[in-house]
């Protein structure tokens, strides 16, 4: 019998998920369909209640339902309620289980990727949405030094602040366009944009967060937006000598999580990072 699996999310067709989850499966020979649901807020517990069904083996969430998706479930693990979000569902004994694989994603990749140690690091975060909080509570559990997260609505960014309560962690809210940043931006080991400022057909497509003439040249940054693979942000960062990380790993990374969870299988990252890559040209 064929299992199902599959992603939450309205709307889904900018999603790389399909494309590298089905690869990952079908790597392993499994008889596992991966499916994107399509759901919009109003729909979103009448989808989640049929995974309640034997033929699925649990799902991903994205944007819009990563917080309202958890009073749907059955439990959560400790780390994904921190965060305050849910990324991955594992349909464990009946029971369907939150997880949040953003974090281990985000840190899989500075680490493995960008060379990049977090113990004692000053870090800047731009933007405080649920990616953000991802990062923050990744980066505040590594023991950074501090963390500055810097958010339009500083609001916003003040609550993101106090949710992580790491006494051993300077905590900052400031507003992204304020001029006093540069000084934080220029002091930064890490600088960690979360917003969708720079993504394709996105309304601020062809601009940066923050201007490459404050990133200082030894930091590294890394930018969440895939999509285009080398960002304004990124091609600033370059110029100024950084190190730059696109958000691809990221992606695939935490999907490879959520791939282990519901299978036992190691993720098959070669084949899911083809698939992703293949995808994205696909969109350009």
């Amino acid at each position: 019998m064929t299992q199902l699996a599959g992603i939450f999310g309205y709307p889904l067709s900018h999603s790389l998920s399909p494309a590298f989850q089905q690869a990952a499966f079908n790597h392993y020979g499994l008889d596992v369909r991966y499916i994107a649901w399509e759901t919009p807020p109003e729909g979103l517990a009448e989808e989640v209640a049929k995974l309640r069904s034997g033929d699925f083996i649990g799902a991903n969430v994205t944007i819009p339902h990563k917080e309202s998706v958890i009073a749907l479930l059955d439990e959560v693990d400790p780390l994904a309620q921190s965060i305050g979000a849910v990324n991955t569902i594992v349909k464990n004994a009946g029971r369907l289980v939150g997880h949040n694989t953003d974090a281990h994603g985000f840190m899989r990749e500075l680490k493995e990727d960008g060379g990049f140690e977090p113990n004692g690091k000053r870090v800047l975060l731009l933007g405080a949405g649920g990616a953000a909080r991802a990062a923050a509570f990744a980066l505040s559990r590594e023991g950074v030094a501090s963390i500055t997260i810097a958010n339009r609505n500083v609001s916003r960014a003040e609550a993101l602040a106090a949710a992580l309560h790491n006494d051993a962690v300077s905590v900052f809210a400031a507003v992204l366009d304020d001029t006093t940043l540069e000084t934080v931006a220029l002091e930064s080991d890490l600088i960690v944009n979360c917003t969708s400022v720079g993504m394709r057909h996105g309304d601020n497509e062809a601009q940066t967060p923050l201007s490459g003439g404050i990133i200082p040249h030894e930091a590294v940054v890394m930018d969440m937006v895939y999509n285009p693979q080398n960002t304004p942000f990124l091609s600033g960062a370059r110029s100024a000598g950084a190190t730059a990380l696109g958000g691809l790993p990221m992606l695939i990374y935490q999907g490879a999580a959520a791939f282990e969870m519901w299978t036992g299988q190691t993720a098959p990252l070669e084949a899911m990072f083809a698939a992703g890559n293949v995808a994205l040209l696909k969109m350009d």
